[in-house]
């Protein structure tokens, strides 16, 4: 039994360390809103073609592929370094782009080399991060820590909607100065890079066993499935690509398949699956014994050799599917229903982030008293009924013309799911990250959770089309409607969770 002064000398300490965690997920989101906020509105306004601004979308798939050098950050450790080595390096990138502004609507080159070194920086930010956090907090902080996660990594995306303010304002009608904006944010980047170093060290872990690289890869040469397995699971997540090189380039034959539905959905969900059975069977078949010792490969034989992993997998691809399908139609329905931008910012995007703060710290809190799993299927169902709040509002609020007044009852109605949906969304985001931390191995947190996260990443993507779709053929309120029940097969997969983090707590 500890005494009073221990638990008192507890408190501070955690409170210290939700501070960083705040601090860092903050540091994590705000690269992302420059990137999808700053650099598309200024290259538009720069005069950039839609086609080759959608070629941005090529780059931002270093956010799904980061678990290729994952093990090179989990290997070298000292992942403070990383993190303010990434802000520093995604602030010389900003900084540059404050000089010469223009650049990027004029053809250049190297406009193009910075933006993708801003991309691979802020996915090596987030590997670290992700790992950092993970060998920093005890199980039983979790919950708490992804409410903070969930509301500040929001708060840096909103900080760098900011920018875009800065720009307006500190320039003159039709012509922002963008200068002031990416200086702007190349100094939040040095700023952050400063504090972080000075976050609490990282644990010591047990050294790696002498020679396990040049093993490892003896033994990937003699069963060379693992690449093949490796090899389709990229395609799957690379599958994506394909659509805007053809439209880029003009290929004829892939313009003409890349709106079908087997294309964007079957093709890449069948390689990502047959790659994952290949993998499976790679991690339990006669040399895995000594992959797992080794920096690439031995997370993935860590996890994949965990009974029912298979079934813990399609669990994280479709725990949160009914929410991402839908996610990705919302706005286009404030749209549709005469919302103005203006009222759209207000609510769905000021007002939705305090309650996704509350519900992530809600959500994290229940976690934290009732345990993973028992928060996992109650805040999923509170998920849940955030689908439900909108397929109503879809179904009793026409659509109306732009410029065209919406009544005020209207407005009510779309301003309570929104607010329902920020709320439960936090709920369900909190206890499925605080799942994922949940199963992830410290030894080799930093791999593993990029892994993870990578095959959450694809199954939100696929869901985002699927939602376009859906919208097309049966209208908001019948697809809304619809996704309220995706949220149920996940939960055929509970059992496998439960052994999962049964297992985990036994280790």
């Amino acid at each position: 039994m500890s005494s009073p002064s221990t638990d008192q000398a507890r408190v501070p300490v955690t409170r210290r360390l939700m501070f960083w965690v705040a601090l860092l997920y903050f540091s994590e989101g705000l690269p992302l809103g420059i990137f999808y906020d700053l650099f598309p509105v200024h290259m538009r306004q720069a005069g950039v073609g839609p086609a080759e601004i959608g070629l941005l979308s090529l780059l931002g798939l270093a956010w799904t592929v980061k678990f290729l050098w994952a093990p090179l950050i989990d290997a070298w450790r000292g992942h403070r370094l990383w993190i303010a080595g990434a802000n520093v390096g995604m602030a010389v990138a900003l900084a540059t782009l404050a000089l010469s502004p223009q650049a990027l609507g004029q053809g250049a080159t190297w406009p193009w080399v910075l933006l993708a070194a801003f991309t691979f920086l802020s996915a090596t930010n987030d590997i670290a991060t992700d790992g950092y956090t993970i060998e920093l907090l005890s199980k039983g902080q979790y919950g708490v820590a992804n409410g903070l996660r969930i509301g500040f990594y929001r708060v840096g995306m909103l900080a760098a909607g900011a920018l875009l303010v800065v720009a307006g304002w500190s320039g003159t009608p039709g012509q922002p100065n963008w200068g002031a904006a990416y200086g702007m944010g190349a100094m939040l980047m040095l700023l952050n890079a400063m504090v972080i170093l000075t976050a609490p060290p990282q644990p010591a872990r047990v050294a790696r066993v002498e020679g396990a690289s040049a093993r490892e890869w003896a033994a990937v040469r003699a069963q060379p499935m693992w690449l093949v397995a490796l090899g389709l699971m990229l395609a799957g997540l690379l599958w994506p690509v394909l659509g805007p090189v053809g439209k880029a380039f003009e290929l004829a034959w892939v313009q003409a398949i890349s709106g079908t539905w087997w294309f964007k959905g079957a093709v890449p969900v069948g390689l990502m699956f047959a790659g994952a059975i290949l993998m499976v069977r790679a991690a339990r078949g006669p040399q895995a014994h000594v992959m797992s010792e080794g920096p690439v490969f031995g997370a993935w034989v860590d996890l994949l050799a965990r009974p029912g992993m298979l079934a813990v997998l399609v669990f994280i691809l479709t725990f949160k599917l009914g929410d991402a399908a839908m996610g990705f139609m919302v706005k286009p329905f404030w749209v549709d229903a005469g919302f103005t931008p203006a009222q759209i910012g207000l609510v769905s995007v000021n007002v939705g982030l305090g309650l996704s703060i509350l519900g992530g710290l809600v959500g994290g809190t229940y976690v934290d008293r009732v345990g993973i799993f028992k928060g996992l299927w109650v805040l999923g169902l509170w998920q849940a009924l955030s689908n439900l709040g909108y397929a109503l509002a879809a179904w009793y609020v026409p659509p109306t013309e732009a410029g065209m007044q919406v009544s005020v009852h209207y407005q009510a109605v779309v301003y309570a799911a929104s607010g329902l949906e920020s709320f439960t969304g936090g709920l369900g985001t909190g206890a499925f990250l605080a799942f994922l931390m949940g199963i992830t191995s410290k030894a080799r947190a930093t791999t593993e959770y990029a892994i993870l996260s990578s095959i959450f990443a694809f199954s939100r993507a696929v869901a985002g089309w699927a939602g376009g779709l859906g919208v097309e053929q049966m209208g908001y309120a019948s697809f809304f409607f619809l996704t309220f029940w995706l949220s149920f097969p996940a939960y055929l997969l509970l059992p496998a969770v439960r052994r999962m983090l049964s297992r985990d707590e036994t280790r």
